[in-house]
């Protein structure tokens, strides 16, 4: 094989991996969203991960999205299209709370 055919293999292997880590991304972890504060574009996507040993919500304070339970390791995704601050909280552990706030795209 040559080695450029092999560099081209594998930049094409490790290209979904790359765009994955780009997404905004929130993560749950020992009872806490973190980041509690996430700035993104209208239209993006948030992946919400639960990396914690209990089951867990996203709630939107004003019921705009809901995710759900959440158990461990489970991931969950929302496209926030419009600009605005969507607070959010679980459900099964109110005490938890986080903020998206979704700035214009630019044009």
């Amino acid at each position: 094989m040559k080695p450029i055919f092999v560099l081209a293999v594998a930049a094409s292997l490790l290209a979904p991996a790359a765009a994955r880590s780009a997404a905004p991304a929130v993560f749950i972890k020992n009872d806490a969203f973190s980041p509690q504060i996430l700035t993104v574009t209208s239209g993006q996507s948030v992946i919400f991960t639960n990396d914690d040993d209990d089951a867990h919500t996203v709630t939107a304070n004003d019921g705009a999205f809901d995710s759900k339970g959440l158990d461990t390791n489970d991931v969950w995704r929302h496209t926030f299209s419009k600009p605005g601050s969507y607070r959010y909280f679980c459900e099964l552990h109110p005490f938890m709370h986080g903020t998206i706030v979704v700035k214009a795209a630019q044009r």
